[in-house]
């Protein structure tokens, strides 16, 4: 049966298995190839708990932790409503086909809509295909103000030195 769990970062459970999840989805292709650092490892779970904008979810079934989303709030200046972005959401290989990324999404939702959030975000991988299709189904779409000006696109710069 499927559980879906809000993460207690205080929990040792918890933190161990978004730990353990999220360095299987790291080391996937998808997710980079490589596992978490060292220094991630040892300090995310730590940061995580400070922080007042984020919500976990972790889905287990029959006590197995298989899945795991995680979101940080933001905030959109056009709505002047807060909206929830989607980091990361992890679904363990052996148990995919089965729903679960889409189960995790509703959640995800449904707790937007209590936090009163005006939308959800999120950035995928242009060849993470199936990705894609469970997002498509779940109503999300490309992001543009003006059809005419194209969708907008996701860039980063790198601050700093990325931890190893």
């Amino acid at each position: 049966m499927l559980q879906l769990v809000t993460v207690d970062f205080e929990n040792s459970k918890h933190a161990s298995t978004v730990i353990n999840l999220l360095d299987g989805y790291a080391l996937d292709p998808m997710g980079g190839g490589q596992g978490l650092s060292e220094y991630t490892k040892q300090h995310l779970v730590e940061k995580l708990a400070k922080r007042v904008d984020v919500l976990s979810i972790l889905a287990y079934i029959d006590e197995t932790p298989v899945g795991l989303i995680t979101c940080f709030e933001g905030f959109s200046t056009f709505q002047c409503k807060p909206l929830l972005n989607i980091h990361d959401l992890v679904v363990h290989p052996d148990f995919r086909g089965q729903g679960l990324a889409t189960q995790l999404l509703k959640r995800v939702e449904q707790l937007a809509i209590v936090r009163g959030c005006c939308k959800l975000t999120l950035e995928v991988l242009l060849g993470n295909e199936t990705a894609h299709s469970v997002y498509l189904k779940a109503g999300f779409s490309g992001y543009q103000l003006d059809p005419t000006l194209g969708n907008a696109v996701f860039l980063e710069k790198i601050l700093g030195e990325k931890q190893q």
